[in-house]
């Protein structure tokens, strides 16, 4: 897999050729083997809530964890426990991921004394949360679980708890 640090920006920067012309197609040989263990159905991430163990990441900027905006989804706020870690944070004012020493700082201040193996990430609809795992991952942490789903689908069940503010 490949992550383009600093996305288009930095691609130009460096100088590196773009092209408008479609690329020709090569065979490949790639075989993906899902693991399903670092997902988590919202019902696995219920049982978790209020473990102390558990460190719960919302992916989504301060204002939406808070509950003040809420542009995408019906409902505002945040799953009950969780902590706010913008995704935006893991990178530099260039767009480029920061350090790995100063994303162990980020995500220690956030793990506390707690397991990295029991931490637990979630966003909007799961896609900002995986940028959170793979800052976990440059800065040295084992990968951790998605709960896939989300906000999106957390709030589908007027049953499950909402939180607001921090």
């Amino acid at each position: 897999m490949f992550i383009l640090d600093g996305g288009l920006k930095a691609w130009h920067a460096a100088g590196l050729p773009l092209s408008l012309d479609a690329p020709g197609n090569a065979q490949g040989s790639f075989v993906g083997t899902p693991d399903d263990s670092l997902l988590l159905s919202a019902e696995q991430l219920q049982k978790r809530l209020g473990r102390p163990t558990l460190t719960l990441l919302d992916a989504r900027a301060q204002p939406r964890f808070r509950g003040e905006v809420e542009p995408i989804d019906p409902v505002a706020g945040h799953i009950p426990g969780a902590l706010c870690a913008a995704f935006s944070e893991n990178l530099g004012s260039d767009g480029r991921f920061l350090p790995a020493d100063q994303l162990k700082q980020r995500f220690a201040a956030k793990l506390g004394d707690r397991s990295p193996k029991e931490l637990v990430a979630y966003c909007g609809s799961g896609v900002t949360a995986c940028h959170n795992l793979f800052a976990l991952c440059l800065a040295g942490y084992p990968l951790a679980s998605l709960y896939a789903g989300s906000w999106s689908e957390w709030i589908t069940d007027p049953k499950r708890a909402v939180a607001k503010g921090d």
